[in-house]
């Protein structure tokens, strides 16, 4: 298969080594540095177990009308920079290219294809102007929740930390021909693609952890077992947690783990720095709508009252505004 990953990072560069190492004909859409790296070697993988694997057959490319069709399109990039691709990756599409979302929080396509009062509602936090509706048609679209941890090491280099869950679903719960062949596709290539048969579950289930340690760390600079074994922090978490668990439920979503299990899973994770820590260390906006914006939005729509995670996203909201202003260097000066 045809096969662009939007985005070649660290999560698209992984699927992107093993596609290509399966023999699925992969460009990866890159600029820069990591561009250069994959035009020149390719990409390289890092397995958890330390072996490393060249897939050098993979082709770069900056401009998506370089690629030209594709059978399906792996969408890696977080929420907030899809717009940035858009109309571009147009070029991309054929009458029967298949999208994957494969973005962390509450996707803009949430009330699609979901029978209900809210059945097409947009969700304006993470679409605000309808742009990403406008240029993904609904049709193409299939979810996903990603699970491994990886890191881009160096340009064209992924390290993989662990993890190989891609779980898929297509919007109105259907196990059709074409998430099945998907499915079997990321198989081929070493990855566990179950295809389930209803996503939104799978999303809040990650979403649920998301929305709170990520914003907790950014602000603490805690890693995930230091914010589950501090007393004050722990119970935060869970509060929001809570909160979130009755949105969704009032949404028809089923957590099939406990909010307890959900918490001991992360602290086994160990010194594990979110993401959202990681992009403030670096600089990088941070991923606060679709994590926690959207939750907020889905609270008001829902009648179901937020104090704890509208405080954590005020004070979330003021770092991302003050990184934004200090071009990302963030730093307490003494006196």
């Amino acid at each position: 298969m045809k096969i662009a990953i939007v985005g070649a990072g660290a999560i698209g560069g992984y699927l992107g080594a093993r596609l290509a190492l399966a023999g699925e004909e992969v460009t990866c859409i890159a600029r820069g540095p990591n561009l250069a790296a994959i035009q020149a070697n390719g990409l390289r993988l890092i397995e958890e177990d330390g072996t490393e694997r060249h897939a050098a057959n993979v082709r770069g490319a900056q401009k998506m009308s370089e690629a030209g069709t594709q059978d399906i399109v792996l969408l890696t990039l977080k929420a907030h920079q899809v717009k940035d691709v858009l109309p571009d990756m147009r070029g991309l599409f054929g009458p029967d290219t298949l999208v994957v979302t494969m973005q962390n929080g509450i996707p803009w396509w949430y009330f699609h294809k979901l029978a209900g009062p809210w059945e097409g509602r947009p969700v304006s936090t993470v679409d605000p102007d309808g742009t990403v509706a406008a240029n993904i048609e609904i049709e193409r679209v299939i979810g996903s929740v990603v699970y491994p941890a990886s890191e881009l090491v160096a340009p064209g280099v992924i390290k993989v930390i662990e993890g190989n869950r891609f779980t898929l679903g297509e919007l109105d719960g259907s196990k059709s021909p074409r998430v099945e062949a998907l499915a079997q596709t990321l198989i081929g290539a070493g990855f566990k693609a179950p295809v389930s048969t209803d996503i939104r579950s799978e999303i809040w289930l990650k979403l649920w952890g998301n929305l709170s340690f990520n914003p907790i760390s950014a602000l603490t600079h805690a890693t995930l077992v230091d914010i589950c074994q501090f007393p004050l922090t722990r119970e935060l978490a869970a509060s929001m947690m809570r909160e979130a668990q009755s949105i969704a439920e009032k949404l028809g979503v089923k957590f099939r783990v406990s909010l307890e299990k959900r918490i001991a899973g992360a602290e086994a994770v160990g010194k594990h720095k979110t993401s959202m820590l990681q992009d403030v260390e670096t600089g990088r906006p941070l991923e606060l709508e679709a994590l926690v914006g959207s939750v907020r939005e889905l609270g008001r729509l829902t009648e179901t009252p937020t104090p704890c995670i509208d405080a954590v996203y005020a004070c979330a909201s003021l770092l991302a505004k003050t990184l934004a202003e200090q071009n990302g260097k963030l730093a307490v000066t003494a006196r």
